[in-house]
């Protein structure tokens, strides 16, 4: 596909330049989504209104050329790439407005999934839609396929739940069904439009054989070609028009804001795995279950449960059923405990009528009932993670009528061993007749095409032909199965969808190709290579879910986008090409601006931390091992440069005051080619460390105190209210618990090791840590007394080698829960504080944990949203402010009336500081103030 540079122009006329990508790395970065095609677009456009959208539109049609919308990009069957141009949601997509306390929801595209159910939880409804990828899939994708999920069925999906929309057609009118003058008067406008929709609803009514075969398939399961059932559903041609969006992929327009009836979200669950001894007992007791008060119901064949069987916290039992046997996880809820027992009697009751090979009944702790979803949700990423290297993950979706489920467990699976998928797994969504099946597929030589081409033609007749399912159930069309689309419908249908798409799309410029296509061989094309990378990152399967918690998402690349630069770097490498200039390129936005915290680790499927790829080529790259060694061996020398450094900046600062500063160290950054660091807003004071005499031994009990370097060198701001530096109010809380406080000796030449780690000197690294380690065994007594360490980020790295030594190493959250907050009398405040959880915090588990002492201590804690890590990664936020920056971009909205911020790691709280207007600083000053000693502690 060509786009005529004056296209391009007419974008860059109403898009600012640095909303429109047309590099090499972007296109490629931006032409991958979670599917296994790529096409490259040819410009890429981010969206932050809808004027723009439309603008977009208008462009398009004059120039008869494609353009696609993409959300989240976590669409698994080809919805939302673009050889043309790639149109993406930016930030100002976010809008939402809960109405009748709960039970209805308007929102925006961009807004993601389960941040709605989080805003909707207080008042105990979600939406109805739940994929498995909400965690990271936004609004507009959910409804543009229309999304459902494990306890979703077809009676909560966004088809029956959408009460209003707000849409732009591909002419750029706009239509809010909310709005009665814009409803009037898009009538009036487009008469003739609504006239025919009308028209095709009378016809496909009238005609008894295509209106039983739409009833038919809805009666399913099925998101395969455009919502046919619209035109049955509905006589008013709007509620028609609407209902026809709903599933579209994109392929007839803009869907810019959808209104939710939410349901229920009961409080009270109970989840059971039943194992049964074959797949037809197990499909006669999910067809049971479906007259039975249960919400979700999973069909787990016997190669999904080997697929985890191994994994960490699985029952042993797992491993010794039968070769034959066949799982059901079943979940029902209810509002009350009473209420849920009682469900959970008949659920029991239905059961008992069938043979069970082992079980773990019906659980309602929290942990187990997680222990078991586990088991579900660890299948399909078991196979991406055993899939030989330079393979992709095939996740197909089907529906079988429920009455026939065990047949077509049964042929599929004589289908897997024809055509040679040994690895391949069932599992899917038992009460509906909705399956998935995973399996490697390489796509590197005609034969595997050929393989792939072979067995989708025998699935498709399979499904569509003999049992009359459906070839997608909840996953949306796609480019994968619009070939087999007519094949499922027959020609009549089939024709009916074109008819639809020309009359709401008849310049053909909507998404070509996605849901229905004229091609038969598109679901063979461009389908993308996964060449050998790295082993830390081979086993990513491009699936998007790191992109929610990454800073530089949005600002730079992704933790996906930057696996899959890396990967066609080393692509181009291995075939003789010259990367250099991509490599040059990918410094800046795949290295420099990578904070590698490893959150995108905990929301990988595969476990994959992108931060460690990045760490190993900063290695690579480093040349100043040397100057590292130096500095690991003068490290007190450099804590006292620092000290001056920082003596200097507030002496700056007092004199010309910190904006001006600041302003001047940016302009100083730039000219010097950002060699030069930032000062922040919030820069900190120097801090006189002093160490505290040799303890003597008395009655109480001992705690080591190991002070960070930076509390040791970095003390409050200058605009801080609370002036004493954190050492000294530690060491008052510390001593208010009842503890004796030991400082180690010669800590100013000591460090954990992380500054030289995340720049990539991993020998200077390990000397560090290993020298305070020793350190902190000699202050301990060999582990006797525990360590608190005042900075999360150094209690992460140091976790490991503590444990090995056995020292009792404790980041101030889990110190502060385990030994004293029953020491102290608190009084909370009712001021307000912003509470921000480092990703070390939320690496080590103590996320939840801070906000809980934080809501000890004040009646009134926000935690922002969508602010997983700030960016300041260490020194980033001196010598890459952008990050930082784009990190906090909305904190300053969400903690407006905040008295203070609270967090735990000094380096995290001056990036806050500065972009937040609030003084953020360690929690323990928090706790200091409205805390008391015990008379007696326990």
């Amino acid at each position: 596909m060509t786009l005529p540079e004056e296209a391009l122009e007419a974008i860059r006329d109403r898009i600012p330049a640095r909303r429109v990508y047309t590099d090499d790395i972007s296109t490629l970065a931006y032409g991958t989504d979670a599917s296994f095609y790529r096409l490259i677009p040819k410009v890429v456009v981010r969206v932050e209104q809808e004027s723009e959208v439309v603008h977009l539109l208008g462009i398009a049609r004059r120039y008869q050329v494609p353009l696609t919308f993409r959300a989240a990009g976590t669409s698994l069957s080809g919805q939302a790439i673009s050889d043309s141009i790639l149109v993406l949601l930016g930030d100002h997509w976010q809008g939402y407005d809960i109405r009748h306390n709960g039970r209805q929801i308007r929102l925006q595209p961009g807004v993601i999934g389960a941040q709605a159910n989080a805003w909707l939880a207080p008042y105990g409804y979600k939406i109805g839609p739940d994929p498995a990828s909400i965690n990271s899939c936004k609004i507009g994708g959910i409804v543009a396929n229309n999304a459902s999920g494990m306890c979703c069925g077809t009676a909560q999906n966004s088809y029956q739940t959408i009460r209003h929309m707000r849409l732009v057609l591909a002419d750029g009118s706009v239509l809010d069904t909310e709005d009665p003058a814009g409803v009037q008067a898009f009538r009036a406008r487009h008469a003739e439009l609504l006239a025919r929709l009308n028209q095709l609803a009378r016809e496909t009514r009238a005609d008894t054989t295509l209106r039983q075969t739409i009833e038919h398939k809805y009666r399913l399961k099925n998101t395969t070609g455009l919502s046919l059932n619209a035109l049955v559903d509905f006589d008013d041609p709007l509620d028609i028009l609407v209902h026809l969006m709903i599933g579209s992929e994109g392929t007839l327009g803009f869907v810019s804001a959808a209104t939710y009836d939410t349901v229920p979200d009961p409080a009270h669950k109970a989840t059971a795995l039943i194992i049964f001894p074959d797949v037809e007992t197990c499909c006669r007791a999910a067809s049971d279950l479906r007259k039975q008060p249960v919400d979700a119901v999973e069909l787990l064949d016997r190669r999904s449960l080997r697929s985890v069987e191994s994994k960490p916290g699985m029952p042993d039992w797992i491993r010794d059923v039968s070769d034959s046997a066949c799982a059901l996880l079943v979940e029902t809820r209810a509002s009350s405990p009473d209420s849920l027992e009682e469900r959970l009697d008949k659920t029991r009751e239905a059961l008992a009528a069938f043979p069970v090979e082992q079980s773990a009944d019906f659980t309602t702790d929290r942990a187990r009932s997680e222990q078991l979803w586990a088991i579900r949700k660890g299948t399909f990423p078991a196979v991406g993670a055993a899939r030989p290297v330079g393979t992709t993950v095939i996740i197909e979706d089907i529906t079988f009528p429920l009455d026939r489920l065990a047949e077509g467990v049964m042929r599929l699976q004589t289908l897997f061993e024809k055509h040679g998928y040994h690895d391949a797994i069932i599992f899917g969504h038992a009460l509906e007749g909705n399956l998935h099946f995973v399996f490697p597929q390489g796509f590197d030589d005609s034969a595997e095409v050929a393989r792939y081409e072979g067995f989708m033609q025998e699935v498709s007749h399979l499904v569509a032909r003999e049992f009359g399912g459906s070839l997608k159930a909840e996953h949306g069309t796609g480019r994968n199965m619009a070939p087999f689309v007519a094949l499922e419908w027959g020609e009549q249908a089939w024709n009916l969808m074109w008819s639809i798409k020309g009359l709401l799309d008849p310049d053909h410029i909507l998404n070509p190709d996605v849901v229905l296509s004229r091609d038969p061989q598109i679901h063979l094309k461009n389908l993308k290579p996964m060449p050998a990378a790295d082993p830390l990152v081979d086993r990513c399967i491009e699936c998007g879910f790191c992109e929610p918690v990454c800073p530089s998402q949005g600002l730079t690349l992704s933790p996906r986008q930057r696996i899959v630069v890396w990967r066609d770097i080393q692509d181009r490498r291995a075939a003789g090409e010259d990367t250099r200039k991509l490599e040059h390129a990918f410094h800046y936005r795949g290295i420099d601006t990578c904070a590698a915290t490893g959150l995108c680790a905990q929301r990988c499927p595969v476990d994959i931390n992108t931060g460690d790829l990045v760490r190993q080529i900063r290695a690579q790259n480093a040349r100043g091992h040397t100057g590292a060694q130096w500095l690991a061996d003068h490290f007190a020398g450099i804590l006292t440069t620092t000290r001056l450094s920082l003596k200097l900046a507030t002496a700056t600062e007092t004199l010309l005051g910190a904006p001006i500063v600041h302003r001047f160290s940016q302009r100083a950054h730039q000219l010097s080619g950002k060699r030069l660091p930032v000062s922040s807003l919030a820069m900190p004071q120097p801090v006189r460390f002093i160490p505290s005499p040799t303890a003597t031994r008395t009655t109480k009990p001992r705690v080591v105190y190991l002070p960070a370097c930076v509390s040791r060198v970095m003390g409050p701001s200058r605009s801080d209210a609370e002036q004493e530096p954190l050492i000294d109010k530690t060491r008052q809380l510390l001593e208010k618990g009842g503890f004796e406080v030991i400082i180690p000796e010669g800590l100013d030449s000591l460090c954990c090791g992380q500054p030289f780690a995340s720049k990539g000197y991993p020998d200077q690294a390990r000397q560090k840590r290993e020298q305070l380690i020793a350190t902190l065994l000699r202050a301990t007594g060999d582990g006797r007394d525990p360590v608190y360490c005042d900075t999360s980020p150094c209690t992460l790295q140091l976790q490991d080698a503590a444990r090995e030594a056995r020292i009792r190493l404790y980041d101030p959250v889990r110190f502060i829960h385990e030994y004293l907050l029953d020491r102290l009398a608190i009084e909370p405040e009712d001021t307000p504080i912003a509470v921000h959880a480092t990703c070390s915090t939320q690496h080590l588990g103590e996320a939840s944990g801070l906000i809980d002492i934080a809501r000890r201590c004040s009646n009134n804690v926000v935690v922002p949203e969508g602010i997983h890590c700030c960016g300041f990664a260490g020194d980033k936020g001196f010598t890459t402010p952008e990050l930082n920056e784009h990190a906090l971009r909305t904190l300053p909205a969400q903690v407006q009336g905040c008295r203070e911020g609270i967090s735990t790691s000094r380096t995290c709280e001056i990036g806050l500081s500065g972009h937040s207007g609030l003084d953020y600083h360690s929690i323990v000053y928090l706790l200091d103030r409205v805390s008391q000693p015990l008379t007696h502690h326990p």
